[in-house]
């Protein structure tokens, strides 16, 4: 019996440890259908296989972009098949698109950039400038994590990422990779 009332005890704690106060839900204002357009629109358009080409010319990478969660996400899979694979996950967040990048490394910097006031087609040539916003999984001060991101779009079929990585507070490298459509 005594052990019946400890069980109950401990059974009581569990579930009272289990129970909390519902987590905080901001609420955003939601961008317009024209700003979705001019930002996650633009990534949306890059759905597809693209040649990657680096900044030392080598070309024998690929990018993929498929659009997902009922055209509200946007996966990019970098050097799909490699020991360097990443994914990098678009969406929107109210008046932002958000780039969270599943490095290599193992942590996943979430950066963000502003959705634009400009109408899609005055848009299609200004970059979006993704900013870091935090790191998860950041296992101590001086490592490596990409911290800004830029996507320009050149025309239909040629895309350049700039990507920046920092360690700590300081820029480490700065590298940029124009893609190709395949598909």
């Amino acid at each position: 019996m005594k052990s019946d009332f400890a069980f109950l005890a401990v059974a009581a704690t569990l579930i009272g440890a289990c129970q909390s106060t519902p987590p905080v839900r901001p609420v955003v204002q939601a961008a317009s259908a024209e700003q979705k357009q001019a930002t996650l629109g633009r990534v949306k358009s890059l759905a597809g296989t693209w040649k990657v080409t680096g900044p030392k010319g080598d070309e024998n990478q690929t990018t993929a972009f498929t659009v997902g969660g009922g055209g509200s996400t946007v996966r990019e899979v970098m050097f799909p098949g490699t020991a360097h694979e990443m994914t990098n996950m678009y969406h929107m967040d109210g008046q932002k698109i958000v780039c969270t990048h599943y490095c290599a490394t193992g942590n996943q910097p979430r950066m963000t950039a502003p959705v634009t006031t400009l109408d899609a087609a005055s848009a299609s040539n200004e970059p979006l400038c993704f900013k870091l916003e935090h790191v998860s999984n950041l296992r101590s001060p001086d490592e490596s994590y990409m911290g800004e991101m830029w996507l320009t779009f050149k025309d239909a079929n040629t895309v350049e990422q700039r990507w920046k990585s920092f360690k700590g507070d300081h820029l480490e490298s700065d590298v940029i990779f124009t893609l190709t459509r395949l598909q």
